[in-house]
């Protein structure tokens, strides 16, 4: 995911608002290091140009299904919350648990004609044969305005999905 970042027109998508799971102890690590080598370059602040956030998953991996339903809920407020607040344009998100309630906030929106956000979904290219459940809820539900698969035969099978390729 940090190698699409760094592509992006930095100017164009300014501030970032990185969002990870709770219980995910690296991904805002790297996000930071990122940005931290992207403020060097530009003679910049990273609190002028990035926030880190975290927000509760909605399932962490294992969890039952009938339990999932109220971490679910938890998430869903706390995803409104944060949407509330930073009103992103876009949500570039790659799953697992954490993009689902903001994702469905954003889609919410969309359908009540508070369009803030569109919703750009890139799926693991540890996806081979199938979508994962996030990847899976956003084409099924029609939510992800674009969803992104690595493989060829991930598009042949869902074919509203863009393949794109190797990201990594």
């Amino acid at each position: 995911m940090l190698n699409l970042l760094v592509v992006l027109q930095k100017d164009r998508f300014n501030p970032r608002f990185y969002i990870a799971a709770a219980t995910d102890n690296m991904s805002l690590q790297k996000a930071q290091l990122l940005e931290n080598s992207l403020a060097a370059e530009n003679a910049t602040r990273v609190t002028d140009t990035a926030q880190f956030m975290k927000i509760y998953r909605s399932r962490e991996v294992g969890q039952s299904y009938i339990t999932s339903v109220w971490t679910t809920l938890v998430a869903m407020v706390h995803a409104l919350w944060l949407m509330i607040k930073i009103r992103p344009e876009v949500i570039l998100c790659n799953g697992p648990g954490t993009c689902i309630p903001l994702c469905a906030i954003a889609f919410i929106f969309k359908v009540l004609g508070i369009r803030w956000s569109l919703i750009f979904y890139v799926e693991s290219i540890a996806r081979v044969r199938r979508l994962s459940l996030s990847g899976l809820l956003l084409y099924k539900l029609r939510m992800a305005d674009q969803l992104f698969v690595q493989w060829p035969q991930l598009q042949r099978q869902y074919p509203r999905a863009t393949y794109v390729g190797r990201l990594m």
